[in-house]
């Protein structure tokens, strides 16, 4: 297991930051507000949050070839995508896992059309775990029992107290743009254009947001979570200039004027990797749970078709299947 965790590196250091007294809600981070009483009406009238039967159809060509981890050294950063927010992100001497989810079905939503792209017995030893907020894509208790209780996890501010509970005993939380350290690893806890909710009394009650982790060679792995496009991306690439790989959501987008403000559909999320001024871009947030009406191959396609006419080169974007892994140059 690794050594001591650091406190928080941000503009406000303290010296126990799980300890903080965090406001009770964090509605005033939204960057547009939620979905209203018209909106919901308007939802179900047109009963458009499933794929018609065609947009299914490609469920058997999905990009699933599961592979062994690529080994790697104490310089070296590697990712490997288990599907839909889960990475095993390798970098620094230290393996995280990123929104880790390994159950077949989650709350609400039918069961995975991928399986995992690495079985849990496969894992090398977790040495943390990064979490970008509440909702049970991300979040899935499940796996989270899995995990020892003196796993590190790092969670955004109000979330600890779900992590104590159950007896997590090296829990950090961060508010945007502070910072913890493990073992030489930083990891910059920065904004996302999203919110959170668990139950149904407990909306925006924590924050969400996404994670920069920086090796101690300075390579720089950015982990959007889940967030709509908007000017945080400028802001963050700005604050960590040469990021070296970002995972970006491209799923999750249909219908638009339903999930505008919270997904970013396959075009946005290539105009982000440009705000971010990123190297590489590893697509995420799809191919995994039908959350949306899109069809389940389009967000593959459109991104592809996105990044070509930016001009982009081919070898920059890392698309992919789930089981496959990358390591970085």
């Amino acid at each position: 297991m690794p050594g001591a965790v650091a406190g928080a590196l941000g503009p406000h250091p303290l010296a126990h930051p799980h300890l903080r007294p965090w406001p009770r809600s964090f509605a005033d981070r939204l960057t547009a507000p939620l979905p209203g009483v018209r909106a919901m009406a308007r939802l179900a009238r047109e009963g458009a949050i499933r794929p018609r039967a065609d947009g299914l159809h490609d469920i058997p060509h999905l990009p699933f070839e599961p592979e062994p981890l690529p080994p790697v050294g104490p310089d070296t950063t590697a990712v490997t995508w288990a599907g839909h927010a889960s990475w095993i992100v390798r970098t620094g001497g230290l393996t995280l896992l990123t929104d880790p989810v390994w159950s077949r079905r989650i709350l609400g939503t039918p069961a995975r059309i991928t399986p995992v792209g690495v079985r849990w017995e496969e894992l090398p030893p977790i040495d943390a775990v990064v979490v970008s907020h509440n909702h049970y894509d991300h979040l899935d208790a499940p796996t989270i029992r899995r995990l020892p209780r003196t796993t590190p996890v790092f969670v955004p501010a109000g979330l600890g107290r779900w992590f104590r509970r159950r007896r997590f005993s090296r829990v950090t939380e961060l508010d945007w743009w502070e910072s913890a350290e493990l073992d030489g690893v930083r990891l910059d806890f920065v904004p996302a254009h999203h919110w959170s909710r668990r139950g149904v009394a407990d909306t925006c009650r924590t924050l969400w947001g996404g994670w920069v982790l920086t090796a101690p060679d300075g390579r720089k792995v950015y982990f959007a979570g889940d967030s709509g496009y908007g000017h945080w991306f400028g802001e963050i690439g700005a604050r960590h200039p040469g990021i070296d790989l970002a995972l970006l959501p491209i799923g999750a987008y249909a219908p638009r004027w339903w999930l505008r403000d919270v997904h970013t559909d396959p075009e946005e999320a290539v105009q982000a990797f440009l705000d971010l001024g990123a190297r590489n871009m590893a697509p995420m947030h799809w191919a995994t749970f039908v959350l949306s009406a899109e069809p389940v191959l389009e967000p593959l396609t459109r991104v592809r078709a996105a990044w070509r006419r930016a001009g982009l080169a081919r070898e920059r974007l890392w698309d992919l299947p789930v089981g496959g892994s990358r390591v970085l140059p």
